[in-house]
């Protein structure tokens, strides 16, 4: 069933063939099949081919003359599931899901970040300033990834990957953006990470998405000020041209 529907939602999205003087000995929607496959059975690209081999019932599902060479799956990924390729696919999916009727009731939103591997120690030795000693600093870039799916099916309807860290208030409507012709939300639940006076207008006045998120960004909270905040707080309650700050705050 997953090789058959992968191979149904490549054929709406993507073109038989990379280029006209491509070798046409597989299709591009039989490839992201294959690789859909790799992802479900959580392997490597020899390991798809290897269940291919042994099961010829997933071929024949998606039409295979031959099993491709695990290098073959690795370019296809490259190719396939670049962010414009992979919105496509989305897209397809969500047509295939849903249907002319892509309204969603409720919606929730949230982010991730993945380990993309290690620096090397020797790397961060030559970044040292002073010879012959080791420096301490580690390097936090990671890649992030923004989500919206349904609250009902868990599907996914958009994503936004973009490289931590980054705060999340800044990319709502960024993830939202691709989501708009596909599905129409009528209401989205977001954490406090989200929460900022211009998504709410923007969401509520010009989307028509009703918004929960928790109002806990530049609130009032029980902590006692401290450093910086404090001597902020000084200065807005001792100034008389800025006392409506202070009392907003």
């Amino acid at each position: 069933m997953v090789a058959s529907v992968a191979l149904a939602i490549g054929k709406r999205s993507l073109p038989a063939y990379a280029h006209r003087f491509a070798p046409k000995k597989f299709t591009q929607p039989q490839l992201f099949a294959c690789l859909a496959l790799k992802t479900f059975f959580k392997t490597d690209y020899r390991g798809v081919v290897v269940f291919l081999n042994d099961m010829p019932q997933l071929g024949n599902a998606i039409g295979l003359q031959a099993v491709p060479h695990f290098t073959t799956l690795q370019k296809a990924a490259h190719r396939l599931l670049c962010f414009s390729a992979a919105r496509q696919l989305l897209d397809a999916s969500l047509r295939s899901m849903f249907g002319r009727k892509r309204s969603i009731k409720l919606a929730a939103i949230d982010s991730s970040g993945f380990e993309a591997g290690q620096v090397s120690p020797y790397f961060v030795k030559r970044r040292s300033r002073d010879a012959g000693k080791w420096q301490t600093t580690t390097y936090t870039r990671f890649p992030k990834l923004n989500i919206i799916c349904d609250s009902t099916t868990h599907m996914i309807l958009a994503a936004y990957p973009t490289r931590d860290p980054t705060p999340d208030v800044n990319q709502l409507l960024a993830t939202l953006q691709p989501c708009a012709p596909s599905a129409r939300i009528d209401r989205i639940i977001a954490d406090a990470g989200y929460d900022s006076e211009a998504n709410h207008r923007i969401l509520r006045e010009e989307r028509g998405i009703k918004t929960i998120i928790p109002p806990r960004i530049s609130r009032p909270t029980s902590k006692p000020a401290t450093g910086r905040y404090l001597r902020l707080m000084q200065k807005l309650f001792c100034n008389p041209q800025r006392v409506h700050y202070g009392q907003r705050w």
